[in-house]
């Protein structure tokens, strides 16, 4: 069931504003309507259409008829029509705030219906009372606010991929017990539409230097990103038992990775004493294997249409 939404607020029409004065000579001459001037809203041209006296044929008696015409509908591509929210307005003068006279449905204008509006826009007798102040002095104040929505709109895709495609990345780091850099990064691999690096560091980060192997999964391409864009992912990291015993040490983790949080792992992810132990085979030939399996990825991809 339509609706009609009435609020009043302060600040003007973004579009158009009619003002009239003496407008009992208007209501009195034989003119059963009078239409603005052309105003441009939302790339098409349209005219406020009033009746002074009320629109008889849409149940105006009585009232104030104001409508929202599309002023020429060979602005439109033939047999197409356009969608608009669009609001009304009437001046309180005495306490400047705008009456809003709203259509709870979005209207679709197109060669066939170039008007939509309100036959029982304002009663005659509320419009020429005194104490509402929307006739003063024989002048009113009317508008307009006009909102096409847009066809070319987009469709935003969110997919959970399960364990996709090239999700396994291994980092053979050669003469580990030499390397002095407090971390390393591996190449940039890519899953999915995004680029990532392990990043490493062989004796430990911050708290756990000298103690613990740290490891983080590390999104690249981040810083830009619009700030509140996201990728969410769940992946293990694993240290390699290059002796085949069945020893590998693996742990998980999830984290929605961002600008603001690129990175996620375990800071002692296994002791420094566990992992330069000959038995456990982590270290072979003076090589480490490091390896991260993304098991659930996020993927977002923007459409013109409906995909």
């Amino acid at each position: 069931m339509d609706r009609i939404l009435r609020s009043k607020r302060d600040h003007a029409p973004a579009h158009y504003k009619l003002k009239i004065l003496s407008y009992s000579l208007l209501s009195k001459a034989h003119q059963e309507k009078y239409e603005s001037s052309s105003f441009g809203a939302g790339e098409y041209r349209w005219r406020l259409s009033l009746f002074p006296n009320g629109n008889l044929t849409d149940h105006g008696n009585g009232y104030i008829s104001l409508y929202l015409a599309m002023d020429g509908p060979e602005q439109l591509p033939r047999g197409e029509g356009v969608d608009v929210s669009f609001k009304l307005f009437v001046l309180d003068q005495k306490h400047n705030k705008y009456l809003t006279i709203q259509d709870s449905e979005v209207r679709r204008f197109d060669e066939n219906k170039t008007e939509w509006g309100f036959g029982q826009l304002l009663s005659l007798e509320d419009f020429k009372s005194s104490c509402n102040g929307y006739l003063v002095e024989d002048t009113c104040v009317f508008g307009a606010e006009v909102f096409v929505n847009s066809p070319s709109g987009k469709w935003e895709c969110l997919s959970m991929l399960k364990k996709p495609a090239n999700g396994i990345y291994t980092y053979k780091m050669e003469n580990f017990a030499t390397l002095n850099k407090s971390f390393y990064h591996s190449k940039a691999f890519k899953v999915g539409e995004r680029n990532w690096k392990l990043k490493v560091y062989p004796k430990g980060n911050d708290s756990h230097m000298g103690k613990a192997f740290s490891v983080y999964l590390e999104l690249v391409g981040e810083e830009s990103w619009p700030p509140k864009k996201t990728v969410y992912a769940e992946f293990k990291l694993r240290v390699v038992d290059q002796l085949m015993q069945g020893k590998d040490v693996e742990k998980r983790a999830h984290h929605t990775f961002s600008t603001a949080s690129h990175y996620s792992g375990y800071g002692a992810f296994m002791s420094l004493v566990d992992l330069y132990k000959a038995s456990k085979g982590f270290i072979k030939n003076g090589t480490l294997i490091v390896e991260v399996q993304i098991l659930v990825m996020s993927q977002t991809e923007v459409y013109s249409e409906c995909p």
